[in-house]
């Protein structure tokens, strides 16, 4: 999937569909405990201390209350679209149309998580905004380790992989002669790890001038929201106002290319191994919507 600019913020989604990546089996499972993985995340990110855990945890909750009542219905019906184009011809506006409903699901949890994380964001100390920006640190140099090691055809090669290993989960094994089809249409992306880096960093900057402006002034929580709600909003938009747009719009074309090349070459039997794992997501995200927790 194109990259949405958004790494930070849409954790949260990642975290309510860390078992897409482990495979349906573990859907049920990794859901159900998805608030304490939550919980663990920003704990990473901040240290939280023991009085913002205590609200922190009923927050998570009750995010997660709202969620498995009002979107994982959408998120089989999503799936059930996927489905169907699978089984079809899909185009690239087919995919760009799933992307866009994606990043609009995403915006929508963000969103509904604005009061609470206001309340976050103003209970930081300035110990926690050191340990967040750290964090941030950490992080680039683990993306510098593992995306921009060795010479331009070893970051190919490394970027081809992670799409293989998402291929793969869906699809099943490649032949020798698939993949060389697909390495083709992965390399055929543009490549720059730099400016995907660069987009990194102003993302953390953003976020970190947002708390420190908000603890400097001792904003309300109204005002707080209003930040946050504008920074998400910039954050997902910058596809479309920003001065490197030529290099995404290329970016998301040729993926969408590379998708497209994956589901061409795929066998009757390889389509019919995603077809069952995406039904088996679509079950798993009905029965969890059902259930009353």
């Amino acid at each position: 999937m194109p990259n949405i600019h958004s790494r930070a913020l849409r954790r949260l989604l990642l975290v309510i569909l860390l078992a897409v990546l482990a495979g349906c089996s573990s859907l049920r499972l990794a859901y159900n405990h998805g608030d304490t993985l939550l919980y663990w995340w920003l704990d990473a990110y901040v240290d939280l201390n023991s009085d913002q855990k205590t609200w922190v945890k009923r927050d998570i909750d009750e995010l997660f209350r709202w969620h498995r009542k009002t979107q994982l219905r959408d998120y089989a019906q999503i799936l059930q679209t996927a489905q169907r184009q699978l089984a079809g011809t899909p185009t690239t506006a087919d995919l760009i149309g799933d992307y866009d409903e994606v990043k609009s699901r995403t915006q929508l949890l963000l969103f509904k998580a604005l009061p609470e994380l206001a309340d976050l964001v103003r209970s930081l100390q300035p110990d926690q905004i050191a340990t967040l920006e750290k964090k941030f640190a950490a992080n680039n140099a683990e993306f510098r380790k593992k995306n921009m090691k060795g010479d331009l055809d070893a970051q190919l090669k490394f970027r081809y992989k992670k799409s293989m290993e998402q291929f793969e989960l869906w699809f099943g094994n490649f032949s020798p002669e698939q993949e060389a089809q697909i390495r083709k249409a992965s390399d055929a992306r543009p490549l720059d790890n730099d400016i995907w880096l660069d987009e990194r960093m102003r993302r953390q900057k953003n976020i970190l001038a947002l708390v420190q402006k908000v603890q400097r002034e001792k904003l309300n929580k109204e005002a707080t929201m209003a930040l946050i709600h504008t920074l998400i909003r910039d954050t997902f938009e910058r596809l479309e106002h920003s001065e490197r747009k030529q290099f995404f719009d290329a970016y998301e074309a040729s993926t969408a290319q590379l998708v497209l090349t994956v589901v061409k070459i795929a066998t009757p039997a390889q389509k019919a191994h995603a077809q069952k794992r995406m039904q088996g997501w679509i079950d798993d995200f009905n029965s969890l919507a059902a259930e009353p927790r």
